[in-house]
């Protein structure tokens, strides 16, 4: 009997939204997993550069891109660009995501809602259509949705960011069977509230008052997603297409 491989060598990953929090996370274990791993941003250029820095002081292979991925025009060349440095896409991580204030209904605007659309559902379609032919032709993919547990939460007031998750994760399921003949997978990981970078200002008692809710007592880490993440993308999980992992503690139960 074959032992299941973890392993990611020869492979190529696509991180968007790649430069901080649970993105950068997700990065540096499909790297250490051994894949080259293509580290997407869209604005801070000093920042990114930092990360891809410590990134490749750990001993990573990888580049570093700069696009924004709900343009059509710059998906494709951000997928041109890293098939000529580094190969073919063999695992798109779709993570980038926008501001999320949570509003009352009232003061969303259509705009708002579009945006989050944008980023949930336009992203993972055109960084998908683009990668495609390269995966059919070599009957292998990996794609993977970074959702959230709010959609099965119905977190409120937060009806803009719950609607386009809730899209999102219809989106992965048809996809996941409209690409299983060609040994394409489609999932996701859907994490709780996992404090990173850009949490540092919110109201520690928010914070912990959600802690106290986690079945498991304590905040889950970045790396517990990318664990997820790297476990997904591994031949290991060759046979698990339109799943939908919670990372929270226990938070949600499928």
């Amino acid at each position: 009997m074959k032992t299941p491989d973890f392993r990611l060598d020869g492979r190529v990953a696509l991180v968007t939204g790649a430069s901080r929090g649970l993105g950068k996370a997700m990065a540096f274990a499909l790297g250490k997993a051994g894949a080259k791993v293509a580290i997407n941003y869209a604005n801070s250029h000093e920042h990114a550069q930092r990360t891809f820095q410590e990134f490749t002081d750990a001993g990573l292979q990888g580049m570093l891109v700069r696009a924004n991925v709900i343009d059509e025009a710059e998906v494709d060349r951000m997928v041109t660009e890293i098939e000529a440095k580094l190969g073919p896409v063999d695992i798109a991580v779709y993570n980038a995501t926008p501001d999320q204030p949570l509003k009352p209904i009232e003061e969303y605007d259509w705009a708002f809602y579009q945006q989050m659309l944008d980023f949930f559902v336009k992203s993972p379609y055109l960084i998908t259509r683009r990668v495609l032919p390269h995966m059919k032709k070599a009957r292998h993919g990996r794609i993977i949705n970074i959702t959230s547990e709010v959609f099965r939460r119905g977190t409120h007031p937060f009806s803009a960011y719950v609607a386009a998750k809730g899209a999102q994760t219809g989106w992965s399921r048809a996809m996941a069977g409209e690409l299983a003949p060609w040994q394409i997978t489609v999932n996701m990981v859907a994490p709780g509230w996992i404090p990173v970078e850009r949490h540092a200002n919110d109201p520690e008692e928010m914070k912990e008052g959600y802690r106290k809710m986690i079945p498991m007592g304590h905040f889950g880490l970045p790396s517990d997603v990318g664990g997820a993440v790297t476990f997904l993308a591994s031949d290991a999980a060759g046979f698990i297409t339109g799943a939908d992992i919670p990372v929270n503690g226990g938070m949600t139960v499928c």
